[in-house]
């Protein structure tokens, strides 16, 4: 065989390899940054479990205040700290949401509650957790969107199905309501 057809033999398959191997490494890639993304918002979400603790201790201490609330705010913190799959993390994260939301509602009833400083402190931090939350949910689903076109578009799709990628799942808010950050009162002014 001479070496001219030899090259025109082997070459197409080499540059087919290093093809696979270059689609390969971006699907791997895209893969670790849905992995990075959703780590950013695990250690919000876990910022703002921390500090729900130290809210229900704060309200607590107002005899009058509706234990109902309280208690859906606890159990909800509780059944985050369970393993689950995205799709039901993300829903009882909008729960438990839409529970501190209804705290903060009831709680405008009490004047010596929002008069408190560590009260009016916790609504302030849970505020900007709740701002670095959507940062974190707009980095991650950015992320899903890109990897997601890759393992759906040719020809990173006869790669993805070789290697078994699949679509990743993006975290959405149930409604627009719940992407509003809570308000947080400070002497009267908003």
């Amino acid at each position: 065989m001479s070496t001219t057809l030899l090259i025109f033999v082997v070459s197409p398959i080499i540059l087919i390899l290093i093809g696979l191997i270059i689609l390969y490494n971006r699907l791997v890639k895209g893969r670790l940054m849905v992995s990075e993304g959703y780590s950013g918002i695990d250690v919000q979400l876990k910022r703002r479990h921390n500090l729900i603790p130290n809210l229900v201790k704060t309200v607590e201490g107002y005899a009058d205040f509706e234990r109902g609330v309280l208690q859906d705010v606890t159990r909800l913190r509780s059944q985050l700290a369970e393993d689950a799959p995205l799709g039901e993390t993300t829903k009882r994260e909008n729960e438990l949401s839409s529970s501190l939301r209804h705290l903060f509602a009831v709680a405008e009833n009490y004047p010596d509650l929002k008069a408190s400083q560590s009260f009016l402190d916790l609504q302030k931090q849970l505020a900007e957790i709740e701002d670095t939350i959507q940062k974190a949910r707009r980095y991650y689903n950015a992320t899903v969107r890109d990897y997601n076109i890759r393992v759906q578009s040719f020809p990173s799709l006869i790669v993805a199905k070789l290697f078994a990628f699949q679509a990743a799942e993006f975290f959405q808010l149930a409604t627009s309501t719940e992407s509003e950050v809570p308000r947080v009162e400070i002497d009267g002014e908003m």
